[in-house]
């Protein structure tokens, strides 16, 4: 594996490809921590600080700032120029692959030549009018922290104001700097997919959660090491979860991979003097098929009703812990409960509307293939179905497993709760699929310039069956120029901080 790392940047095109995604990355970084223009720095560092110290399980931040963060890097927290991050985007995605599944319309304008261009178009417009609302929502709450239930214990409690001239001059700007934010970052991600290496949306999300790593080792350190002057059973807890961690990454690494190969075979056909077919491929059926979404659904919609009854109800006692408990602020049964159930549903309906087994039957059918011991047809589309239906069963339980399972570090060990999401939840699985992928990709242009790949036997199987990185290679010019604008970036940056400083 060292030596594939080490081949990696002996080939030309692909060290320009890695190189580039690199400087993209360390540009979506440096956006996601320049502070919107109007927003008081200083006021804002104070709740930070304050919400950080409070942020336990007795309280919904935790809960509620994993999933709004996950996909921002901390930008939300800063109040950057990245706030939202990639999040629209990945929300107009998901309802539009849901539309296309089921709207017969859409369905049928996505299996036409150049459809799947037209329904990329409409996904971008729809991410355009999510930033909109969201970026007011955001300008709004950040004029009146009062009204945001995250921030509205800590802002009250500081003497400054958090944005001095809230006007509308300051909700325009904030709409228009966090809309063209999101807009950038979404053809970032697209100059990495063609230029780079891996996905780029994806790849953009992965270096978000795994910029909280640093933080996350910090209270690791802070709770196990420094806090082990008055327990001496710390350091062992703490080597029982670094062992812990990797048992879940290699058994979320061998769920992500596996799959159920079922053979096709191929009658033989004769046209003309050339016999085709009489070969047997396997179809894979992934036993994750869901991925990460089910997830996703199931955190989202427990979330949005505990903010809808925060702002509707924000001084009743009762309203008050419903909301707690459908935010995950308790981790109680009932929240367990519902994500379980949730996760179940909605991992029975992203394979029901993605996965059609009368049509895979179909298509075997025309093309002469047929599982053996199974007839074509109507036989062909039921066995597909109930053998999909097991595989779901099982992907829905570890599912439920990995995104409960950080709650249960956090109020069984105390595992702070920056770091129990490397545990498990929409982090770990967005972190395993990714990169894997990014490995399949080099080594797929390893063995094509026969070099050994990162397995001796057997292959890297990603998130993603299709091939990456098929645009034209950035040309050295653009990666000189993409050098200055990151190095302009972070001495401006640099000089910004000395001089706040020196105030």
């Amino acid at each position: 594996m060292i030596s594939a790392f080490a081949n990696s940047l002996k080939i030309p095109e692909l060290r320009q490809r890695i190189l580039f995604s690199l400087l993209v990355i360390v540009i979506v970084r440096l956006g996601a921590n320049i502070t919107l223009p109007g927003v008081d720095i200083t006021v804002l560092q104070d709740i930070l600080r304050k919400m950080q110290e409070q942020a336990g399980g007795s309280t919904g931040f935790a809960a509620v700032a994993a999933l709004m963060n996950v996909f921002s890097g901390g930008g939300l927290q800063n109040c950057a120029l990245f706030a939202l991050g990639i999040m629209p985007y990945i929300s107009a995605s998901i309802m539009m692959q849901l539309l296309t599944a089921v709207i017969p319309r859409l369905g049928k304008l996505a299996r036409e030549e150049g459809g799947r261009q037209k329904i990329n178009l409409y996904t971008r417009y729809v991410t355009i009018a999510l930033c909109l609302f969201q970026g007011y929502m955001l300008a709004q709450s950040l004029i009146n922290p009062s009204a945001n239930p995250i921030l509205r214990n800590y802002a009250e409690k500081s003497a400054s104001e958090l944005v001095p001239d809230g006007g509308m001059l300051f909700v325009f700007s904030t709409v228009v700097i966090i809309t063209t934010g999101t807009l950038f970052l979404m053809w970032l991600g697209d100059q990495i997919t063609e230029r780079g290496i891996g996905n780029g949306i994806s790849l953009i999300i992965t270096v978000n959660i795994i910029f909280a790593l640093p933080g996350a080792l910090f209270q690791v350190y802070k709770t196990y090491v420094e806090g082990a002057a008055g327990n001496p059973l710390k350091p062992l807890q703490l080597v029982a979860l670094m062992l812990f961690l990797f048992f879940v990454v290699a058994a979320v690494i061998a769920i992500t991979q596996a799959q159920r190969r079922v053979s096709i075979h191929y009658a033989k056909r004769v046209v003309g003097r050339k016999m085709y077919g009489g070969q047997t491929q396997y179809m894979p059926l992934k036993v994750n098929y869901a991925g990460v979404m089910p997830i996703i659904f199931a955190q989202a919609i427990l979330l949005f009703p505990s903010q809808i009854i925060g702002f509707l109800f924000p001084n009743q006692e009762w309203a008050r812990e419903l909301s707690m408990a459908l935010g995950g602020g308790g981790r109680g049964w009932v929240y367990y409960s519902l994500s379980a159930l949730m996760i179940f549903f909605f991992s029975y309906f992203w394979v029901a509307t993605m996965f059609q087994p009368n049509q895979i039957a179909d298509d075997l059918k025309k093309n002469g293939g047929y599982i053996p011991g199974v007839r074509p047809g109507k036989s062909t589309a039921e066995f597909l179905d109930y053998t999909m239906s097991r595989l779901t069963f099982a992907g829905a339980i570890f599912l439920t497993i990995i995104s409960v399972l950080p709650g249960i570090l956090s109020r069984v060990m105390q595992v702070p709760p920056v770091a129990a999401q490397f545990f498990g939840g929409t982090s770990l699985l967005i972190m395993v699929g990714v990169l894997l992928d990014v490995m399949r990709q080099v080594e797929t242009h390893l063995i094509q310039r026969h070099y050994d790949g990162f397995l001796r036997k057997g292959r890297i199987r990603g998130r993603f069956d299709r091939p990456g990185g098929k645009g034209a290679v950035a040309s050295g010019t653009s990666i000189v120029w993409l050098f200055f604008l990151v190095a302009l970036l972070v001495i401006v940056g640099i000089t910004y901080f000395l001089i706040s400083q020196g105030k």
